[in-house]
């Protein structure tokens, strides 16, 4: 892995076009990208390909067998965990290269135990309209993503 990157970690991600736009923005911003087994589909899906159209190797991907095997080989305070469930805005959060920030799979999220084990690691993002339950899980990894960038003035 590199040192000096972020990781996205995406916990039993279940649509392959969201693992493919979100292994295209790693592949631009040299983002490592970790995958959290059973994933939803094969990453030979053709959708999953199609949306990271030729990127596919200028992208570093680890595979995970389970959630405990990741988090028992991490440091815990290198671990951000975004949710819909908390209140707590993630640009709260102090990134530093080398953080790993954690989206759960699209239909539920991380698990509830794991938001309990990690509740002062916890972050969302925060929706005006309250009839929108959540954002695309691409589009919320590029923007946390992009905030740890910013706060860090890593040019990606």
């Amino acid at each position: 892995m590199q040192e000096k990157s972020f990781n996205i970690v995406l916990v039993e991600p279940e649509i392959p076009p969201n693992t493919g736009s979100i292994s295209r923005l790693c592949g631009a911003t040299n983002t490592v990208l970790h995958l959290v087994h059973p994933l939803g589909f094969s990453t030979d899906d053709k959708h999953l390909k199609r949306a990271g159209l030729d990127y596919w190797q200028f992208v570093t991907i680890v595979h995970w067998d389970n959630l405990d095997a990741f988090l028992q080989a991490q440091e815990e305070t290198r671990l951000y965990f975004f949710s819909t469930k908390v209140d707590v805005p993630y640009f709260a959060a102090r990134f530093q290269p080398g953080d790993f920030l954690l989206f759960g799979k699209e239909t539920k999220g991380l698990p509830a135990d794991i938001l309990e084990l990690y509740k002062d690691r916890c972050y969302t993002l925060p929706m005006q309209n309250e009839h929108i339950r959540s954002l695309n899980l691409a589009m919320a990894a590029g923007i946390v993503l992009y905030e740890a960038i910013r706060q860090n003035s890593v040019s990606p």
